[in-house]
């Protein structure tokens, strides 16, 4: 058995690019920034961020479209997935993605007017799940 599982709570970098490809399915493309902060032996603090591609699809993408933008922190679940491929001069390139099974937007942008008696939750979906079809039966689960 493996397990290919990523949990990141980060701030997006850039609005979501979303296409939409045959049959109307959608995809959205956007980084997301983690940042870890610890205190170094001489006692400074030390800041390191990683940026991550996320790959969001369907009916997330969608939801990434319209409520995804610069700066929303978000929670993501999803996988790691490396693809490979040619550029224009014949050299393999590669790049790391995280596809997003689970996304959750958490709490406001700054600069963001709360709208007085009305919460994000009304305002927006708070989380969103693509089918995993990819689930065992229940006869073979290994436990």
């Amino acid at each position: 058995m493996s397990v290919n599982k990523v949990i990141l709570v980060g701030n997006v970098g850039r609005d979501p690019e979303t296409r939409h490809l045959d049959k109307g399915v959608a995809v959205a493309n956007f980084s997301l920034a983690t940042t870890e902060t610890y205190t170094a032996k001489t006692g400074e603090k030390v800041s390191t961020t990683e940026w991550h591609n996320i790959v969001a699809w369907r009916g997330l993408a969608e939801v990434a479209e319209k409520y995804v933008k610069k700066g929303s922190q978000l929670y993501i679940e999803g996988r790691i997935r490396t693809r490979a491929w040619d550029d224009k001069d014949g050299v393999k390139r590669y790049t790391t993605e995280i596809y997003a099974d689970t996304m959750q937007l958490l709490g406001k942008r700054e600069g963001q007017a709360e709208i007085p008696g009305q919460s994000m939750a009304t305002e927006a979906p708070q989380a969103v799940s693509e089918p995993d079809f990819t689930q065992p039966e229940e006869d073979d689960l290994p436990f």
